[in-house]
């Protein structure tokens, strides 16, 4: 205890008028990002936040100004999907995001993984086909593809029109991908050669194991595609309500409810909450397949 008392006290010198201004530099930095992040924040999610109090209102409170429901109409959500046709839209946009998404995966990993690591005559010419895939705009091949679809094999009014194409790959997710498997080391696909393993063996065993985040980014993108789409279900579907899609179908409880904004936007709820959820549950993957697409060209 007496060495404790001898000991002189360290005084901490006081800070220089340099390291005054670097911490006041740093502390205004850090207020100025925050700020940027929380309004860009709010500026994304006010919208949303809007559409739901307005689902939740009464009839009369959602066309006027207030932005707070005097009561809680939850049961604006029982009004939805008692709607004539609404059930039939959730399961034909399920089946349309679901089956599309699990085709588009299964066609456009093994093209791939064919232009990422194989070598082979015309790879090159291969890719940029695909990349010139990307650019074309469906609008362009939209009267020729009816055409096919319609008048040869007797499909519109539903959706295989959109889904059967899905069966032979994607370029976008065919470029995604292959970006994705680029950033794989060719030395264990080597080594799985070597011991024994074929080109099936190699992709199914040791290839997609790794590839699991640039697979889950191209399957969120597809989902998303399929779940969003109103272009497509307008053009085979229109015709037969009994395949319209939550997209397409929105547009018609839009019209038939114009004045019952509540309703609307529970709606509108309702058709955003799968896809808000599907991004927060698998955002972790998502971002972590789109970021290492771009490490390795």
């Amino acid at each position: 205890m007496t060495q404790l008392l001898d000991k002189p006290l360290e005084l901490k010198a006081p800070p220089t008028p340099a390291e005054r201004t670097a911490h006041r530099r740093a502390l205004l930095e850090w207020i100025a990002v925050h700020s940027l992040g929380i309004a860009a924040a709010l500026f994304f999610t006010l919208p949303f936040v809007f559409v739901l109090l307005t689902s939740l209102m009464s009839d009369s409170q959602a066309l006027s100004r207030d932005l707070i429901p005097h009561t809680w109409e939850w049961g604006n959500y029982a009004k939805v999907f008692d709607t004539p046709g609404f059930l039939t839209w959730w399961r034909n946009t399920l089946v349309y995001a679901f089956l599309g998404t699990a085709l588009t995966v299964v066609s456009s990993v093994p093209v791939a993984y064919a232009l990422a690591k194989f070598r082979f005559r015309g790879r090159n010419l291969a890719l940029m086909l695909v990349i010139s895939m990307m650019m074309l705009p469906p609008q362009v091949v939209v009267i020729p593809m009816y055409l096919f679809w319609a008048k040869q094999l007797d499909l519109s009014g539903t959706l295989w029109p959109l889904i059967i194409p899905m069966a032979f790959g994607d370029a976008f997710s065919i470029f995604l991908l292959r970006q994705f498997l680029t950033t794989i080391p060719d030395e264990y696909v080597d080594a799985a050669k070597v011991d024994g393993c074929g080109d099936l063996r190699t992709l199914l065993k040791v290839v997609l194991p790794m590839a699991k985040p640039g697979i889950a980014a191209v399957a969120l993108f597809q989902f998303f595609y399929a779940w969003n789409d109103y272009f497509g279900p307008q053009i085979y579907a229109s015709e037969n309500p009994g395949a319209w899609t939550l997209s397409y179908g929105l547009e018609s409880f839009k019209g038939a409810h114009h004045t019952d904004w509540n309703l609307t936007m529970a709606a509108t709820v309702l058709v955003m909450a799968p896809v808000i959820l599907v991004f927060f549950f698998a955002q972790k993957a998502f971002v972590e397949g789109v970021t290492l697409t771009g490490v390795k060209g």
